[in-house]
């Protein structure tokens, strides 16, 4: 038995399936190229009987790919399946890929078939297929709820009759892997040529259990998966290639199988395939997701600076990624701190370092995420505190849709006090153009949010702003009840932030 797994990936299709991520075809080629980099050997491009428009992606994919094979799905029925061979025929690898359902329920409340009618037809639709083309795939539908017996018999007549894999998918996600792997392992004793096919495994994710049940038929002999990006796909989806491709490459030693893909392009698919259907990819999806590779706890982050591997079983390059990310939040440790701040060029004595981390840990209970700025701010604020250049004495501000947006302030720059009126497009606008002339400058606003400190209609209103001047950047926050006010004083603490940031000596390098 080969020991290499054959990945045939159904993004394209099952994929599509789920609600809110159809593609066009522009989109579809697009990912499909994606794919064929990132190394799949079979990408099941779509359903060509299902619509014209899926007919016409198929065959646009079939006719720009090189190197991967390329499937249609149908029925098992003679005009799906000429359907599907229109949709493939001038591609360079196609690929028939039909399917029949032989479960008794499907059997009896959907087909409303004997078994023994299901057995003349799923043969006589392979028999049909091969006249075609010798890359038949045979699916039967729902074959985790199917009788043993009964779904032998099954492959073994499309087997006879010319399939060249077999494809029994866990339709639903009901089997457990344990079961699962014993389905394979009788299968492939019990049916009599099984030794001409190439064994595939489907599995859906409806308990939780694509990934765990891919890799258990895997283990149990199958050497073809099928699976999607990110698990996207029918209700629950799909089993995730870059999950399965992973647990292959980390637990070698409990395989023993090879793939041929490119595990440096798994991060690149999946994000191309979330920018592609507008779905962000959760922070805690495994892998792939934005903290799968991030370290908050300090005593995680310890373990990590004396040695990656004590919480990392994988690299962040190995799958695309340009590193491992040491978060800075409320859980953080000092030795964390402490090596962020000297790559940062900051050499703190214990006492300094315990100000910052305190203020640290002060600032993780309002945010998120502490980013660079917040830190040096930190650092700046404890152990190098000097006056604010820019504080706020008064604001009022005039807006509606019946008035000009207007801002009249007095501020306290170097000192001394000054202040003056003007306008915006809109209140923030407004106070910021204001702001920026009382002060004399002409920073370019790079970013603006707000978020509520706590819920309720009373809530203090957080304001993060960035700005940039000369080639220099900073943050700032702001907090308070009234989202203008807090706006001034985000912009406030950036432009402070920027006037230290400029002057050398109020921030030496130690």
């Amino acid at each position: 038995m080969s020991e290499r797994v054959i990945f045939f990936d159904t993004t394209l299709r099952d994929g599509e399936q789920s609600p809110g991520a159809t593609m066009n075809m522009q989109e579809k080629v697009r990912l499909a190229r994606q794919l064929e980099s990132l190394g799949v050997d079979v990408i099941e491009a779509g359903f060509p009987a299902a619509s014209q428009g899926d007919f016409e992606s198929v065959r646009a994919i079939s006719r720009t790919l090189q190197n991967c094979q390329v499937a249609g799905l149908c029925r098992a029925t003679a005009a799906d399946i000429d359907r599907a061979w229109d949709s493939i025929k001038e591609g360079i690898h196609p690929r028939i890929h039909t399917f029949l359902a032989t479960s008794p329920l499907h059997m009896e409340f959907k087909l409303r078939k004997s078994p023994d009618q299901v057995l003349e037809m799923a043969e006589a639709a392979v028999r049909h297929a091969v006249k075609y083309i010798s890359n038949v795939e045979f699916s039967a539908e729902d074959a985790s709820r199917s009788e043993p017996a009964f779904l032998a018999r099954v492959l073994e007549r499309v087997i006879a009759a010319g399939a060249t894999t077999v494809n029994i998918p866990d339709t639903v996600g009901y089997a457990q892997p344990g079961e699962f792997g014993e389905l394979i392992r009788y299968l492939l004793e019990n049916v009599s040529n099984a030794h001409k096919a190439v064994f595939s495994v489907h599995c859906h994710n409806d308990l939780g259990l694509g990934v765990a049940n891919t890799l258990a038929a895997l283990h149990a002999g199958a050497r073809q998966a099928e699976v999607t990006l990110s698990g996207i796909g029918e209700r629950a989806g799909n089993a995730a290639l870059e999950e399965v491709v992973m647990a292959l490459n980390v637990r070698r030693d409990v395989y023993g199988l090879t793939t041929d893909i490119k595990t440096e392009q798994l991060f690149p698919s999946c994000r191309l395939l979330s920018m592609i259907i507008g779905r962000p990819i959760p922070a805690n999806k495994a892998v792939v997701g934005a903290n799968a590779f991030a370290h908050e706890s300090g005593i995680h982050q310890d373990g990590m600076l004396k040695h990656r591997s004590t919480y990392e079983i994988m690299t962040p390059e190995s799958i695309g990624r340009s590193g491992t990310e040491m978060v800075l939040g409320k859980h953080s440790g000092r030795h964390a701190l402490k090596v962020r701040l000297e790559e940062l060029g900051y050499r703190l004595d214990e006492a300094q370092l315990d100000l910052v981390f305190q203020a640290l840990k002060r600032l993780a209970d309002k945010k998120e995420q502490v980013l660079t700025e917040d830190l040096e701010a930190l650092v700046l604020e404890e152990i190098y505190r000097i006056p604010d250049k820019y504080r706020l004495i008064y604001l009022s501000v005039l807006s509606g849709n019946m008035a000009i947006p207007t801002a009249a302030m007095k501020l306290e720059v170097d000192g001394e006090e000054k202040q003056l009126a003007d306008f915006g497009v809109g209140p923030v606008d407004a106070v910021f153009h204001t702001i920026a002339k009382i002060c004399g400058r002409k920073p370019s606003l790079q970013q603006y949010s707000v978020n509520a400190v706590t819920g309720g209609t009373d809530a203090q209103g957080e304001v993060t702003v960035r700005i940039e001047e000369n080639g220099v950047s900073a943050v700032g926050r702001g907090a308070d009840p009234d989202i203008i006010v807090a706006s001034a004083k985000a912009y406030l603490n950036a432009l402070n932030r920027l006037a230290k940031k400029e002057d050398e000596k109020t921030c030496p390098r130690l």
